[in-house]
């Protein structure tokens, strides 16, 4: 526990050390220049993520989808974010990403949670008989979600359920504001209307939807233009007159979402492989960018480490134990010059995950009483398929 108390000492330290020292960016250039790096230095990968995440704010949502070009294109739609993910990972369609994407599905809202799958049949009906996707925002459980998992395996239709987000009467002002967006209505028990009466014109609909674990993004909803700017500004006035801390919250939360713009960078190439390779290099410029302006920039190459083990000499121990683990930390000592005008630099964020991580990882192995491994597999030989000839006087 000691060898344990003194990794932790200087994990806290060093991070310590790295916040106190991190340059703050909020320039389009110093963005774009992270970008770039994280992208093998290619600028054009940096120019699309500084002027999407100008167009939406740091915070702001930004997806990335396939082109249909050779060119890269950036491109800003209407759309809303919620905190709510797929319930089954069986909905998945895109097994690398983990995702589930749908164009032009048709949005069940239900404000209750559907248990029978008699319920369901009627919406499903009319999905198929439409050749469309069916996305259902609603608590789908038991034989009714065990249905929908079946046909979308064994029937191959597309399919995908997310809970209703929020709580309460939080949950329902939610509900009436996707419906807004998609042009739908939310099939409730208290309007008089239930599933075995739900018909075409009361489901949403969106150019596309994308689905992680933990999100759903909705881009380009099928509600009338009009009717969203009017709810909007119900929500401004309601933000306005609301004396109550927690409703001025909710209101601007809602606010944001319905009123929100989503950034499309639609990466393009000459092939699929193409695409996918410059895919996964303009999620880690993404990534790069949103890590930097949320926590700042140090100098790269190890300097903002290499800076740090200064501060690991001032920790004061009081076993050897202890200041064996301060000693596992410590970085190598090396020559080193100013690397910031250079441009290479490093995410504290990044830094600072791959310390934690690996500090944690090293804890566990040091701490635990056993561990299990598996034996490397012995590779048998395979069996020649020629037959012996050793008797054929060759």
């Amino acid at each position: 526990m000691d060898l344990r108390k003194g990794i932790n000492k200087a994990i806290d330290a060093v991070i310590a050390h790295l916040k106190s020292k991190a340059w703050m960016i909020d320039s389009p250039e110093e963005i774009n220049q992270v970008a770039t790096i994280s992208a093998n230095g290619e600028k054009e990968i940096g120019d699309l993520i500084s002027k999407a995440m100008g167009i939406v704010g740091k915070d702001g949502v930004i997806t990335i989808v396939d082109g249909k070009t050779l060119d890269n294109e950036l491109e800003a739609v209407q759309g809303m974010k919620l905190s709510r993910g797929y319930i089954s990972p069986y909905f998945v369609t895109d097994q690398k990403t983990q995702k589930c994407e749908m164009e032009n599905p048709l949005i069940l809202i239900h404000d209750k949670k559907i248990s029978n799958m008699n319920s369901l049949l009627p919406v499903l009906q009319i999905s198929i008989k439409n050749k469309r996707p069916l996305l259902i925002f609603a608590d789908v459980e038991g034989e009714a979600l065990s249905m929908l998992v079946l046909n979308k395996h064994r029937a191959g239709l597309k399919i995908c359920a997310v809970k209703a987000p929020g709580f309460g009467e939080n949950r329902k002002a939610n509900l009436d504001d996707l419906a807004v967006l998609t042009g739908g209505q939310v099939v409730s028990e208290d309007q008089g209307i239930d599933l075995s009466k739900v018909e075409l014109q009361m489901l949403g609909t969106a150019k596309k939807v994308t689905i992680s674990l933990d999100d759903s993004i909705i881009l380009d909803g099928g509600g009338d233009k009009l009717q969203i700017e009017e709810r909007c500004q119900q929500l401004r006035e309601s933000f306005e007159n609301s004396t109550a801390v927690f409703d001025k919250e909710k209101a601007q939360e809602r606010l944001a979402k319905l009123s929100g713009r989503v950034a499309v960078l639609k990466v393009g190439g000459a092939s699929e492989a193409e695409v996918g390779e410059k895919k996964d290099r303009v999620t880690d410029a993404l990534n790069a960018a949103r890590a930097a302006v949320k926590e700042g920039i140090v100098p790269g190459g190890g300097v903002a480490l290499l800076y740090a083990t200064k501060e690991l000499d001032k920790i004061s121990t009081s076993h050897e134990d202890e200041k064996i683990g301060v000693q596992i930390i410590k970085c190598f000592e090396a020559e080193y010059v100013d690397m910031i005008k250079a441009g290479i630099i490093d995410p504290v964020k990044v830094i600072r995950t791959a310390l934690q991580d690996a500090a944690s990882v090293s804890l566990l192995m040091v701490t635990t009483e056993a561990a299990v491994a598996e034996l490397p597999a012995t590779t048998a030989r395979i069996a020649s398929r020629m037959p012996d000839m050793s008797g054929m006087g060759f």
